[in-house]
């Protein structure tokens, strides 16, 4: 079988790229479907299924980006080879929409995978690429609008791909059971074929340039929320000064890392509130106190964020808040938070160090907390330490300005 195509065959290259292309795909598209149905099941509470769900999901993606790679060859080939023409040409609505399909089929092939690819490349979660594939892409950020974008042309363009597909068997069955004809052989290996292609051939540019409109407006719907300004405004870190000695929150960030599946997955709270009160006074062990409110519902944490909301970890339906309270005390190095940290009704003792400078009544405070989420009720039936680290980092920066009598 000549490697090469003619006008009127395929070549052992195209057909091998082509089968190859299909059997990626195809498995891709059921490993996807499951693990999706599966990770709603584990937002409702269900996490035992969190190891069968990020071995589905890693093996989707593995499989999604070879069938992007063997597909990206298939078609710089293709640019390379003459293409067989129609055996039925002349009919000309059925060219035009095969020629449509066509065109949707690559670039679906293309778009599909490498959407997916950005998302995980743009957010942080479960389900690792399995080397030697990367986790990152160039010029992607870690960014929640990157992410979404990506999230919106993927789910549509595999909706398209899969209707293309759809379409694609349906006209190789049409062809092969109805007409009788070779297309379906042609693309068979060590098949014999004696047609040749009508004299009558359709053209492409109409095709192409409804293919072309579909995979714009695809395209146009992923970028369209980046695009276009918000009139609403993001979650602000939210401060109250105390009677005595208070100190207004001017800006800060309270993050958390976990480790999940051997990667670290880090998020942030872009809700909570801080009362403090702080007189820096070396002759006293305990110089002030601190309150702080976190809306559990404003935390980001990449792809499992909605799974962390469920019943089994935050629960943030039932338990809307985290309350930390504390004194202030000073330590042999800078200072600690010694008090209480309460989630989901579990009061923890908790000690918090942190390192402070007070410059013109403006303080610089950066701390980090080790935590056992388990002392907290957050993940029990996830008990292997492998799916899900034990200790969680919570780190705090933030900047205060001292509140005067006048201010």
């Amino acid at each position: 079988m000549p490697r090469s195509n003619s006008d009127a065959h395929y070549g052992s290259v195209t057909k091998t790229f082509h089968w190859l292309t299909a059997l990626l795909i195809l498995s891709a598209i059921p490993l996807g479907l499951i693990a999706t149905d599966l990770a709603h099941r584990i937002e409702a509470g269900e996490s035992a299924l969190i190891a069968q769900t990020t071995l589905l999901f890693s093996l989707h993606k593995t499989i999604g980006i070879a069938a992007f790679a063997t597909a990206l060859g298939r078609i710089l080939w293709a640019l390379t080879q003459p293409r067989p023409g129609l055996l039925h040409g002349g009919r000309r609505a059925e060219a035009t929409l095969a020629g449509t399909v066509h065109w949707l089929l690559y670039g679906a092939m293309l778009i599909t995978p490498l959407s997916g690819w950005v998302h995980h490349a743009a957010t942080t979660g479960f389900a690792p690429i399995w080397w030697p594939l990367g986790q990152t892409l160039p010029f992607v950020p870690q960014s929640a609008v990157v992410a979404d974008a990506a999230t919106t042309v993927h789910f549509l363009a595999s909706r398209v791909l899969i209707l293309s597909i759809l379409l694609h068997v349906a006209g190789a069955l049409k062809h092969h059971l109805i007409d009788r004809d070779d297309t379906l052989r042609r693309m068979l290996p060590r098949a014999r074929v004696a047609q040749s292609p009508s004299a009558a051939q359709p053209g492409h540019v109409l095709p192409l340039v409804m293919a072309s409109v579909i995979w714009l407006g695809i395209l146009g719907a992923g970028a369209a929320p980046a695009l276009i300004p918000q009139t609403g405004t993001a979650p602000e870190t939210r401060a109250v000064a105390a009677a005595a000695g208070g100190w207004q929150v001017q800006e800060g960030q309270l993050g958390l890392t976990i480790r999940q599946m051997g990667n670290d997955v880090e998020g942030q709270f872009s809700d909570w509130s801080a009362q403090i009160s702080f007189a820096d006074d070396p002759t006293q062990q305990v110089n002030g106190a601190v309150r702080v409110e976190v809306v559990i519902a404003s935390l980001s944490l990449g792809s499992v964020t909605g799974q962390a909301m469920g019943a089994d970890f935050f629960d943030a339906a039932t338990h809307p808040r985290a309350v930390f309270e504390a004194e202030i005390l000073r330590a042999e190095e800078g200072y600690v938070a010694e008090g209480t940290l309460r989630i989901k009704d579990n009061a923890v003792p908790v000690r918090l160090p942190f390192a402070l400078s007070i410059t013109d009544g403006v303080a610089q405070m950066t701390g980090t907390l080790s935590l056992d989420r388990r002392d907290f009720g957050i993940g029990q039936s996830v008990t292997e330490e492998g799916t899900l680290g034990f200790g969680v980092t919570v780190s705090v920066t933030l900047t205060a300005q001292q509140v005067t009598e006048e201010g």
